[in-house]
């Protein structure tokens, strides 16, 4: 009994405290007299900086004479006023200016030049690979492994140390559950429980072992936060969520990523219930600092300080300066507004000087963390990264994360894999030959690998015996002259039709939200011309968001989700189609049936009048009277060439205690011929709450190997803080009562068997 009150104890403690268990800090921890003179050493500089000099080390800026890739131009500067800005410690570093050159020259001004030689950072977006560009965030999960994240994110962080950056605004964890928003594609998808896997991941493969190695980069979890609950899934729109919805889904991916070790957040463009997250102190004071005890630093997006008059918050640029700064915004991006007019705020005593203190020691601090102070010119004196050779191991990981994103939808008669001989394949569509497109946003920097097109990659797979014939068809958003003319004869000459279609890069990302989720008409022509042939057709879904599919791409005998997968797009793909891989990937997004029963997600609430599934024309329910409340594949969906059954799941006991945890014991059996990769998804549903729950909410998953004909029983432990929600008071609670389990293969499907959790 002892025991038991020990372990309620220890549950209780741990859900007032921010209702998620941390993460393992991927920090070494500090020697006590290391630190003791780092921090001896910051509070010197302080107090020898002057008023000015303090809110230079709160000013960041995109580099000089260019525009900002991916950004709108805003604070435009010169390189005379750059350098001037460096010497007089006016900035406290840049971001995305390319080069070596550039940068050690800045550093050096900045040590050797300015007043008080405080170093430089320099980051830089690095989102999904440096040199070596890796499938888009969004395609990475649908691998279900965050080890794998773990690794890709660590080789972009080697790549990019090599040329001088420090610093990455990534991972972006925000949830996103409308496929409208262009922004999905750089996240995780739409449930908080994968993303936090994810989110604690990237931050561990960015920051290494220390943020003092020299292939280390500060991690910068984003947009903080619910950027991702936009309305209309309009980008840099207002969400309006409630603040259980904004706890439950959208803040812990943050919470997880803090506990790993980030230590700097970036504010989001967004507003909540009318107070913009760039100067909402609940969020940057209350949240981050009161409650997570979070110790780095908040850097607002692009010019969002400068918004805040935009947003109608601030009168002018001096009164956005101190909404964001005493909301907690401690670093200002891009506006210039910091600099400009923090030191008249302080003078009139409207800021304090002990908050601008605390900012500059914050941002000192990870300066001195990342080694910055004792070698400010580590990693600036090497080739640049277009003189540098392939790594060839970071080639081979691409390889391995592009086929691990691939989910295969659908296969019917076995049509897929096909094989390598004696086959005449019409490779059609606008994605079917080159390397456009393949890469996905934020692939800014110079000196990348060539990526591998899909045309390229199945003609390495195939035998010398079967042929492929590329026609484009169509351009992506506009017709092409003869296009389905040539597409139509190509395909009555093959055995089958391989359809490479979607969006182009610059569908999906930021400022691309999309009214209609659909494939462009286009393409949609293309393909019910080329389905019309009756020819078997494979399509291979090039996409950033979850899409709505219909008519002869629905209808394809196969159906491949390729998303933006990076420099080895065409061998992957290949690996996949001709059946090197067997497809392992899951959905992280649901994908619906229409485009209008977006936002889609899995864990929507009940109703008072719920839709019996599959009923259409059921009058008086939450329903729509033209489509049922389903997905067309629900999150967590995908397929293989082996199928797995499942079949059976046990519990340790079907009543467990406060204190007490329980065992799910799940047998599942490969049923086909080749080996087998199956993610095994554990959901819960509490089936009566003080505050309504979610029809089923993901609290693990495993993705296990499984030999062809052999079975495997997979282990799940379930604590009472796994049944943890926001209760009544906005504080995490957990309260007795029935539940309902689930093992599955996805959101919709699965081994269902209930539980009680009593009091004791």
């Amino acid at each position: 009994m002892h025991v038991r009150k020990a372990a309620l104890a220890a549950l209780l403690l741990s859900l007032s405290s921010g209702f998620l268990p941390p993460a393992s800090a991927a920090s070494v921890p500090d020697d006590p007299a290391a630190s003791a003179a780092a921090d001896a050493r910051i509070e010197s500089l302080i107090a020898r900086m002057t008023v000015e000099e303090k809110a230079g080390q709160l000013s960041l800026y995109g580099p000089a004479d260019i525009d900002t890739p991916n950004n709108p131009q805003a604070g435009w500067r010169n390189g005379q006023q750059e350098t001037a800005d460096v010497r007089a410690g006016r900035l406290t570093g840049l971001f995305n200016n390319a080069g070596l050159e550039g940068k050690r020259r800045l550093q050096q001004i900045a040590v050797r030049e300015s007043r008080l030689g405080i170093p430089l950072i320099f980051g830089a977006d690095v989102i999904h690979g440096f040199r070596t560009i890796f499938p888009m965030p969004l395609a990475e999960a649908s691998s279900w492994e965050p080890a794998l994240a773990e690794r890709t994110t660590r080789a972009a962080a080697v790549e990019a140390t090599a040329d001088g950056f420090r610093w990455t605004f990534a991972p972006m964890v925000d949830i996103a559950r409308d496929a409208r928003w262009g922004r999905g594609l750089e996240g995780v998808g739409e449930d908080p429980y994968l993303a936090r896997q994810f989110a604690a991941a990237r931050v561990r493969g960015f920051q290494g072992s220390s943020l003092s190695n020299a292939d280390s980069m500060l991690a910068t979890p984003k947009h903080f936060a619910a950027y991702g609950a936009a309305e209309g899934g309009l980008d840099y729109n207002s969400s309006d969520i409630s603040e259980r919805t904004l706890r439950e889904v959208y803040l812990p991916p943050f919470r997880a990523a803090i506990d790993a070790g980030a230590l700097s957040v970036m504010s989001g463009f967004n507003e909540i219930a009318g107070i913009p997250s760039a100067a909402n102190p609940a969020l940057l004071t209350g949240v981050l600092r009161d409650e997570w005890k979070f110790k780095g630093f908040v850097v607002s997006d692009y010019t969002a300080d400068e918004e805040l008059i935009e947003h109608g918050y601030a009168a002018n640029g001096r009164e956005a300066a101190k909404m964001a700064f005493m909301a907690g915004t401690d670093v200002s991006m891009q506006s210039g507004l910091y600099m400009r007019h923090l030191p008249d705020l302080v003078a009139s005593g409207e800021v304090p000087m002990a908050r601008l203190d605390e900012a500059v020691r914050r941002v000192l601090h990870v300066k001195q963390k990342l080694g910055l102070f004792d070698d400010p010119f580590r990693n600036l004196d090497g080739p640049p990264a277009a003189q540098r050779a392939e790594n060839p191991e970071f080639i081979a990981l691409a390889r391995e994360d592009a086929r691990r994103s691939i989910v295969m939808l659908k296969n019917e008669a076995k049509l897929l894999p096909l094989p390598k001989a004696g086959t005449k394949i019409a490779l059609i569509g606008p994605f079917s030959e080159g390397t456009k497109d393949l890469m996905g946003s934020w692939s800014l920097f110079p000196g990348q690998s060539a990526p591998v097109g899909i045309d390229e990659g199945l003609r390495a797979a195939l035998g010398s015996d079967s042929s492929v014939t590329i026609v484009r068809g169509s351009n992506v958003e506009s017709p092409l002259p003869g296009g389905i003319e040539a597409a139509v004869a190509a395909a009555r000459d093959a055995d089958v039709v391989v359809l490479a279609i979607g969006e182009s890069q610059k569908m999906s990302g930021e400022s691309r939200s999309r009214s209609d989720i659909g494939l462009p008409q286009p393409q949609q022509d293309l393909a019910e011309a080329v389905a019309a042939t009756g020819k078997p057709v494979v399509v291979l879904l090039s996409n950033g968001r979850a899409m709505a599919l219909k008519g002869a791409v629905r209808n394809a005998r196969a159906i491949l989700v390729t998303w933006f997968l990076g420099v080895q797009t065409g061998h992957a793909i290949a690996d996949v189609v001709f059946g090197d891989f067997n497809p392992s990937g899951r959905l992280p997004v649901s994908f619906p049936q229409t485009a209008g029963q977006v936002p889609y997600y899995y864990a929507h609430k009940r109703t008072g009048r719920p839709s019996p599934e599959g009923a259409p024309g059921t009058s008086f329910k939450t329903r729509y009277v033209d489509a049922t409340n389903e997905a067309l594949y629900p999150f967590g969906f995908g397929i293989g060439y082996a199928p797995v059954r499942y079949d059976s799941v046990e519990l340790s006991e079907d009543r467990m205690g406060m204190g007490d945890t329980l065992r799910v014991r799940a047998t599942v059996t490969n049923t086909g011929m080749r080996e087998a990769e199956e993610v095994v998804q554990l959901y819960l549903s509490e089936r009566a709450a003080s505050v309504t729950r979610p029809v089923r909410e993901l609290k693990g998953f495993q993705k296990v190997r499984i030999e062809p004909g052999a079975s495997k029983v997979v282990e799940f432990t379930l604590a009472a803080s796994d049944m943890a929600f926001i209760g009544r008071d906005m504080k995490p609670v957990v309260e007795p009562g029935e539940f309902d389990l689930w093992v599955a293969p996805s959101a919709a499907s699965g081994i269902r068997k209930r539980f009680v959790l009593t009091r004791e």
